[in-house]
């Protein structure tokens, strides 16, 4: 059998569908939070779990991207190989599953997919889910980074003072102003120096769709005001990532995400400036 071509970087539930018996496919839920071990599944899928092994633990921020090495024998566990092709989903609609293809895309693996609306688009199609965890051959993906799509603080404070960049924040506008507390009690409060508020959910419809390319072009260029380059970041980045696979599916070159994000640069003791207020 041939390899599964994917139509887009961004599939919907009927395309899914048509697909789930490929041997090539492999379907990764990437959920988070409470959507962590989901009680039911899209049949066969696979938990991609970001708040588990999918992120760096040596680290101590939440959701950073483990080391290559690490990251290739999770994904070599959950059957993926090579020549797989995988859609990640997540239980929220479109929240963490694009953290997950730019994961793999930062792992030099371009045969993946979002699947757009996630597990409720796909409930709401009528397609069947699953509550069994059916093991898997291993696979032999190989992880291949590379450089620049994640960036470390010292790469985002470099971007802030850059003219031709863009940096912006996927949180909700009072988090980026500071009126609203963090999360996580121990961070500052407030943005980025010369950061700019585009918050996730004004890129997707109330169904929890993406906003069709025209709308996503047309916010993403208000918020970037004709800069060339882009940095995406949020509370610790996984929402950043629904910005930059919006920039990517827009056509922008190179998207790059601050990974860590908030969660890094609002620590007290990094004494990095913060700006409260728009």
């Amino acid at each position: 059998m041939t390899a599964l071509p994917l139509p887009a970087p961004l599939v919907d539930a009927d395309w899914l569908a048509a697909h789930l018996g490929h041997p090539d496919l492999v379907v990764l839920d990437a959920g988070v939070g409470a959507h962590r071990h989901a009680p039911v599944r899209i049949p066969g899928a696979r938990p991609f779990d970001i708040d588990g092994a999918l992120s760096d633990h040596s680290s101590p921020l939440p959701h950073t991207m483990p080391a290559a090495a690490d990251f290739q024998r999770e994904l070599r566990a959950l059957g993926v190989g090579d020549r797989s092709t995988v859609v990640a989903y997540d239980g929220a609609g479109v929240y963490s599953s694009p953290r997950a293809w730019w994961m793999l895309h930062a792992m030099g693996f371009d045969r993946a997919a979002v699947l757009d609306g996630g597990l409720p688009a796909w409930q709401a199609a009528g397609h069947p889910v699953s509550t069994e965890q059916l093991p898997v051959a291993p696979g032999d993906f190989t992880a291949r980074p590379r450089p620049g799509r994640l960036l470390d603080r010292d790469a985002v404070a470099a971007a802030l003072t850059d003219p031709d960049t863009a940096v912006l924040d996927a949180r909700a506008h009072d988090r980026f102003t500071g009126a609203a507390p963090e999360p996580r009690p121990h961070l500052r409060g407030g943005h980025l120096p010369g950061s700019t508020n585009l918050p996730f959910t004004d890129l997707l419809a109330a169904d929890g769709r993406y906003l069709p390319l025209p709308a996503l072009r047309e916010r993403l260029a208000a918020a970037t005001a004709g800069r060339p380059r882009l940095v995406a970041s949020c509370g610790s980045g996984v929402t950043a990532c629904v910005l930059a696979f919006a920039a990517h599916l827009a056509g922008h070159p190179s998207p790059t995400v601050y990974d860590g994000s908030w969660s890094d640069w609002a620590r007290p003791e990094t004494a990095l400036p913060v700006v409260t207020g728009p």
